[in-house]
């Protein structure tokens, strides 16, 4: 294993292990849960989409592989106080990322380069990507409290 194939080893294991943004969001305006039905990895996200259209504030809960984990407390910190037009450019750049469809993506995601390899696995491409579907869907869920949207990534 290379050096660089080690340190984003421990990314995600780090995140795993202590998930960033993980807990309930009383708060939150917009909500999606998302499923992936082939290996069990759930996910709900919540967040706080303010007047301007700023996301102030998001957490997930849920359970899942590593990989899934750690994909969602990245995108958690990564999202925070972005405006929803970035959150959902962020979204495509590291889609195409773990795709495998722009290698050049990882230049401007920072630590969410670490998912570069995902690519080669395309069962974890689903694993990497569930909590940004997720997080699209919540962006796009109405406003009320009680709604909920629903991502499966069969």
């Amino acid at each position: 294993m290379t050096d660089l194939q080690e340190l984003y080893q421990s990314v995600i294991l780090d995140h795993n292990r202590k998930p960033r943004n993980f807990g309930e969001l009383p708060s939150a305006n917009r909500h999606a849960d998302g499923r992936n039905p082939l290996c069990g990895d759930e996910v709900h996200v919540a967040l706080v989409l303010d007047d301007t259209g700023v996301i102030s504030d998001v957490k997930f809960t849920g359970h899942g592989c590593a990989i899934s984990k750690a994909s969602a407390s990245l995108m958690t910190a990564a999202v925070k106080g972005k405006s929803r037009a970035d959150a959902e450019a962020l979204f495509a750049r590291f889609h195409a990322l773990v795709l495998g469809q722009d290698p050049e993506a990882g230049k401007s995601l920072g630590q969410l380069v670490v998912f570069s390899g995902v690519s080669r696995f395309p069962v974890r491409v689903k694993c990497a990507s569930l909590a940004w579907h997720t997080l699209k869907a919540a962006l796009e869920s109405e406003a009320a409290a009680d709604q909920a949207a629903a991502v499966s990534t069969e």
